[in-house]
């Protein structure tokens, strides 16, 4: 991946002389260039420096870091200019109000994915339901439903060892623990004695050559949980064929997916006999989960 050109920073040395005030300044300054949110992340990593909240940047303006705080903050504003991932920086990430834990080898959780948990309360509310999350990378889908329904029997699979072992860190440090996280190809791993009243899934489904690929965020991320063959559409027809023969009749099936899919997604869904098939958007009006009931 190219790297960014990067304005020289400040000795750690002069940054520990610099008030919060200034220092915010000074790395919306340093990371404009390179940042859509260049004063969020300053304030996101003096907060992670200091091991404080964001309200201490407000209360405290004229406070200072010691030279420790200043030379770790100078190492991690410069892996910001570089295109790093704040969240892989400061190994967190906020999701339905709950700070789940992030690392390279998973997706970082997106504001938008909050729709298919919003659309699935929604649908559910006064249910207590069986519900299975397919490719659950840190979690978040699960999790987030398990903290609205402690009651609801909720497991959560993916491919990535390296995932399942840190969606079952996120789960107990939120003390989530009766969400039943494990490896899965899919549903290779599944009990075929289980029958689901919602499957779930934010899948892989980008093309593999598509120019998003190298820009911004995504070219951090494991290409595992992001590409799919046949134009980003080859993950979601496995998941959709194969859910037929684990869900209970009367049963959904959501997936998200590309902005530009939902038509194909659609088409998947109804030459499956999948019924009640609709699409909604994302918080930024686009096309983003379809969902569908099985009612064969």
């Amino acid at each position: 991946m190219s790297e960014p050109a990067v304005t020289p920073l400040l000795s750690f040395e002069k940054l520990s002389s610099l008030t919060i005030a200034k220092l915010i300044a000074f790395g919306q300054q340093f990371l404009l260039p390179h940042s859509d949110s260049a004063k969020l992340d300053t304030e996101i990593l003096l907060c992670f420096v200091m091991n404080k909240s964001a309200s201490f940047l407000l209360t405290w303006p004229e406070h200072k870091l010691t030279p420790q705080q200043s030379q770790q903050f100078s190492a991690l504003i410069q892996r910001r200019a570089q295109g790093e991932p704040i969240a892989y920086i400061v190994k967190i990430r906020e999701f339905w109000s709950l700070p789940l834990q992030v690392s390279p080898a998973t997706l970082i959780p997106r504001p938008d994915t909050e729709v298919l948990v919003e659309l699935v309360l929604s649908h559910h509310q006064d249910q207590i339901i069986r519900c299975l999350d397919l490719g659950t990378g840190t979690g978040a889908i699960a999790l987030a439903l398990a903290s609205e329904h402690p009651q609801w029997q909720i497991e959560a699979v993916d491919y990535s060892h390296e995932a399942v072992a840190l969606a079952k860190r996120n789960a107990d440090n939120l003390n989530l623990t009766q969400v039943n996280i494990y490896q899965s190809d899919w549903f290779s791993q599944v009990s075929g004695e289980k029958c689901f009243d919602v499957i779930v899934s934010n899948p892989p489904y980008i093309d593999e050559n598509d120019h998003h690929l190298n820009e911004g965020d995504v070219q951090f991320e494991p290409k595992t949980a992001l590409v799919a063959l046949d134009n980003g559409l080859a993950d979601i027809k496995i998941i959709a064929r194969q859910a037929l023969k684990f869900l209970k009749l009367g049963g959904f099936l959501y997936i998200e997916h590309g902005f530009e899919q939902s038509h194909a997604v659609q088409a998947i869904l109804t030459d499956l006999a999948y019924s009640e098939i609709q699409t909604i958007k994302d918080y930024s009006d686009n096309d983003r989960v379809t969902w569908a009931c099985y009612s064969i």
